[in-house]
């Protein structure tokens, strides 16, 4: 299961979206993870300056130590549940020494256009990006679904409150169904939108940015 990062290239700064894995660690060497290292994907993150976190699972916050005295932005709940709770993630990589945590307490306009809002359901303390495009807005949820199917008959508070937001378009962690092809190995730029004429569209955490509508439909657009 592929494990992306999201860039939003904003006016006033540059945003990074979780930070994957950099790292190999006994605790999870079970899942056999592959790392694909940022310097060989035309990526270099010195130029990011804010850092949102989702959430602090292991696969979203392994990488938080390359941005060590940058702003991550992450719900207090979420950083108050990682350090206080046993077997949450791997703590050594959320306590890495020099990190400027930015706890926040529910909703935050992060920048102009770009909102923080709390999406709990895959932990308490998850958090979804919201960036104004338009009249619909973009949402990258993390692992607030793991398909579509739970956006279809949502049931967590996350992700009913992604679904009143009736967004244009949601980019997927954990889905089996169509991939588009990857443009940007460390990440997509929010600007292209891909309309469809399903309810919404939606990115979730560990799956290339699809389309609510079959993969083939969209590419013919």
């Amino acid at each position: 299961m592929p494990v992306y990062v999201y860039v939003i290239d904003h006016p006033d700064a540059r945003v990074l979206v979780d930070t994957g894995m950099t790292m190999l660690h006994p605790r999870v060497a079970d899942m056999d993870p592959r790392l694909r290292p940022l310097s060989k994907q035309d990526f270099d993150p010195a130029s990011i300056d804010i850092v949102v976190n989702t959430h602090l699972h292991f696969d979203h916050c392994g990488g938080n130590h390359l941005y060590a005295g940058k702003p991550i932005y992450v719900q207090r709940q979420e950083l108050d549940d990682a350090l206080g709770e046993n077997d949450y993630t791997i703590r050594e990589w959320v306590e890495v020494p020099g990190l400027r945590y930015v706890p926040v307490d529910g909703e935050l306009e992060l920048l102009p256009g770009i909102r923080l809002v709390p999406g709990p359901g895959h932990t308490r303390g998850s958090q979804v990006v919201v960036v104004e495009t338009g009249a619909r807005p973009v949402v990258v949820v993390g692992d607030l679904a793991v398909s579509f199917h739970e956006l279809d008959e949502p049931h967590t508070v996350g992700q009913l409150r992604v679904r009143a937001l009736d967004p244009e378009l949601v980019w997927r962690t954990s889905t089996s169904r169509g991939n588009l092809p990857p443009s940007k190995a460390a990440g997509e730029l929010f600007q292209r939108s891909y309309k469809t004429e399903y309810i919404f569209d939606i990115v979730l955490g560990h799956e290339r940015p699809t389309s609510c509508r079959d993969a083939a439909e969209l590419a013919r657009r």
